[in-house]
Parts: C-alpha cells; structure tokens; sequence
C-alpha cells in the first residue's frame, strides 16, 4: 500500500461550537466550515482548513461530536471528556484496490466502504494494525471538497 495524502486529522470533541472558537480564537483559524449532521454515522462534523503552500489548502481538522446513539465517538469522549485526536485519514486512488490490500496485508477492515464526510468512499482499519492509530482511508475527491 502506498502512502497518500494526509487528507485530515480527525479530532473529536464534545462540542463542536466550542472546538470552533479554540481554532479561530486560539490556533488562528480562519476557513472553518459550517457545521453539518452526519446522521448514518451518528456525528456532526466541521472542517477547519489549515494553510498548504502557495495559497493552497493544507491538511484540514474534522470536528467531529457524537449525535445521541453514537456509542463508539461517545465512547471515546468517556475516556477522554476533553476530546482529542481520533484518527488520521489517507487518501488513496481507488478504494476497492486499497482494501483488497489491506485485507491481504492481514489488516483487520472495519465494515464495507462507505461514503464519508467530503462525499467519497472512505473505510477504517484498525488501530491495532496501524500502529495505534485508528486509520481512515478514503478515496482522493473529485473536485471542490
């Protein structure tokens, strides 16, 4: 599997409203998206753009807090009440292709791709086989996300 694009760092938090102001106000933000539900995976999400070279957009922070049900984001909160660093996310050009290698790699894939925050497949791997680090793989965006 080759390494792609660092796409975003997933962060979650237990509220999204007050993770906006800590990046406008503390860390200099200024392109932040407008909160939106992501009701089939049970989470609201906000991006926060950082600055890439040449004017161009950087790796973004996705916001992400649980909507009532979602036990595995309020899991995560229970053991870490201040939010943190939930995963990183890679892109890749096919998403089929990169599954069907991790699988044969041995990685654990948890459950089919599916589309994500930015409209495109995306699926995780365990953390277990990563490194410690819940990876999100997801298929490079056609466009403007």
């Amino acid at each position: 599997m080759k390494l792609g694009r660092l796409n975003h760092i997933g962060v979650a938090t237990p509220s999204i409203a007050d993770s906006i102001v800590f990046y406008r106000d503390v860390m200099g933000a200024t392109t932040i998206c407008e909160p939106f539900d992501m009701p089939d995976q049970g989470v609201k999400v906000c991006f926060v753009d950082t600055p890439g070279e040449g004017g161009t957009n950087g790796t973004q922070i996705e916001l992400i807090e649980p909507l009532p049900g979602n036990a595995s984001i309020a899991g995560f909160l229970e053991r870490n009440p201040q939010g943190g660093q939930h995963h990183m996310c890679y892109e890749v050009p096919d998403i089929h292709a990169a599954k069907a290698e991790f699988e044969a790699m041995g990685k654990r894939v948890l459950g089919e791709p599916r589309i994500g925050a930015h409209g495109t497949l995306i699926f995780f791997v365990h953390p277990r086989d990563m490194g410690g680090v819940l990876t999100e793989i997801m298929e490079t965006p056609k466009g403007d996300h």
